[in-house]
């Protein structure tokens, strides 16, 4: 096994800033507002499992439709991309819906933690990265999703919200600046 300690904050950090949790406390605090009851643990679990999944299935499926990491990686970052300029503008460009009746899965789970951005994201970290290293990573950060959904109320008392607004403004750029990296370094093995 190589463990990297770089590469697991590298993986970490793009994965924290993919899934956004501190970002979708305002989102989880609305369905908490609909008297839909948010569970913590299985909320973390099941989208940690999806990720999981996807992490290890992705690179079949991509071969299934005869496409190479990198090509994935290069439309990864351009998703990437549009994430972080919603983000930084205060746009909204992917709609999550789905049923009220299970908010711990949808759209809690899924879309939400575990969505396009975050399998995206997990295909294009492998183009780079060891994958123990990444599984490493997205373990660290469910672990932080359930913390975070344990106690999203202390947190926005906390942060307040203008806290919140600027954690998102600057997961942001962060978010703008990876998806720069990542079509850069893989435009070229296309090219």
């Amino acid at each position: 096994m190589n463990f990297s300690f770089i590469e697991i904050t590298s993986a970490f950090m793009v994965l924290f800033a993919i899934i956004d949790i501190l970002g979708s406390i305002p989102i989880i605090l609305n369905i908490k507002k609909k008297n839909n009851k948010i569970h913590a643990f299985w909320a973390s679990f099941i989208a940690f499992v999806i990720l999981v999944l996807f992490l290890y299935t992705g690179d079949g499926v991509l071969k299934l439709f005869s496409v190479d990491i990198q090509s994935f990686a290069v439309a990864g970052a351009l998703i990437i991309f549009i994430y972080a300029i919603e983000m930084i503008l205060d746009i909204e460009i992917f709609r999550n819906k789905g049923p009220k009746s299970s908010a711990s899965i949808i759209p809690l789970s899924f879309p939400l933690i575990a969505g396009p951005g975050s399998f995206t994201t997990l295909i294009s970290l492998r183009a780079e990265y060891q994958i123990e290293n990444i599984l490493t990573a997205l373990i660290l950060n469910m672990i932080f999703v359930y913390f975070v959904l344990k106690s999203t109320d202390r947190i926005e008392k906390l942060f307040g919200e203008a806290g919140v607004y600027i954690l998102r403004k600057f997961f942001g750029i962060i978010l703008l600046a990876i998806s720069v990296k990542l079509f850069t370094s893989n435009i070229s093995y296309l090219l």
